[in-house]
């Protein structure tokens, strides 16, 4: 009995040790901001990143195709991040607002701010409101046509749909592939002006193959909770055989990425870099993520935000060798 509570009162150490490490990066912030700021994840970058990749691989991909200037293509990368910032954080404050009382039921969720009463329905929703309207001027002023209709697509319904199928499906991660990854399309529209249905299909296709994958391992931390709570997975639904899940949707991300870049005309690094880095990557997953860990889960799910800069390395170095610029550089 004594060893178990000594156990038992490291764990709880441990844990609050993480969440105040954690939450460290909002100390600079006044008290009175620190709770909207823990709404939008704002401590948490991950999903900030794995919003950002399909936009910044839908530019380079694009920028590739049309040999767009470099000094833009900076630019647009920049304004790319941005986007996934502003997406990512009406996205979560929306979730938060559906799912509050089922978040005050599993552990890990519990202390969000709606979820522990720190902030108010009310409050919540008007922090809602006002993300839409900084997202929709913004993408106003940044992209025009049917890249603008793609972004507020991504921006407004798709991602208040997603909370809503929780209670309904053991697939809401389906959906959530789409509303991931809708900024490749974003990207691309808007820097080629055309709609490359076989790229785009490929390449989106490739995005939720991943987005499966990643967000399956997110799932089975709260699968006992959800289970109490009435949330619906597909770790909750693939039970033991989330592992083949995962193997196929991997395995799938591989083949659709190598596909898109066939389509695309891709040259020898991104083949060498992206797809054999990402194969590499996909392997260490699988052999180190203990799925009935909570920690494991968490920290493979966060090695997905470091992925992204595998897949980019591969298309910015051919974007590069496409323009000369390496030529240029070596020259001077």
């Amino acid at each position: 009995m004594s060893s178990h509570l000594n156990e038992k009162l490291a764990f709880d150490f441990t844990q609050a040790e993480f969440l105040d490490i954690k939450r460290k990066p909002l100390d600079i912030f006044p008290s009175v901001l620190r709770p909207y700021l823990e709404l939008i994840r704002l401590e948490k970058p991950t999903g900030t990143k794995l919003m950002f990749w399909p936009f910044a691989w839908g530019l380079t991909m694009a920028a590739y195709s049309v040999k767009m200037h470099w000094t833009t293509y900076t630019f647009r990368l920049m304004q790319c991040l941005l986007s996934a910032f502003i997406i990512r954080s009406s996205a979560c404050t929306i979730n938060d607002i559906f799912d509050r009382k089922m978040d005050a039921g599993v552990e890990r969720t519990k202390n969000r701010p709606l979820a522990s009463g720190r902030i108010s329905v009310f409050a919540a929703t008007s922090y809602a409101l006002m993300q839409y309207a900084i997202g929709t001027t913004w993408f106003y002023l940044t992209v025009e046509d049917l890249a603008l209709s793609v972004a507020l697509v991504q921006l407004l319904p798709i991602f208040a749909i997603y909370p809503l199928l929780k209670r309904v499906t053991y697939w809401p991660q389906a959906w959530l592939g789409f509303a991931m990854n809708f900024g490749l399309m974003t990207a691309w529209v808007s820097t080629t002006n055309t709609f490359d249905t076989p790229i785009l299909v490929t390449a989106m296709a490739a995005c939720w193959c991943w987005t499966m994958l990643y967000d399956t391992i997110y799932a089975c931390q709260d699968i006992e909770d959800d289970v109490k709570m009435g949330i619906r997975s597909t770790a909750i639904l693939f039970g033991s055989y989330i592992r083949p899940l995962l193997i196929a949707c991997g395995c799938s991300f591989i083949v659709l990425l190598c596909g898109a870049g066939i389509l695309n005309g891709q040259g020898p690094a991104f083949y060498t870099l992206s797809v054999g880095g990402l194969l590499l990557h996909l392997i260490r997953q699988w052999w180190t993520v203990d799925l009935e860990i909570p920690k494991s889960c968490w920290a493979n799910f966060n090695s997905n935000g470091q992925l992204g800069w595998i897949i980019w390395l591969g298309l910015v170095i051919d974007y590069a060798i496409n323009l000369r610029l390496i030529q240029m550089i070596l020259q001077l």
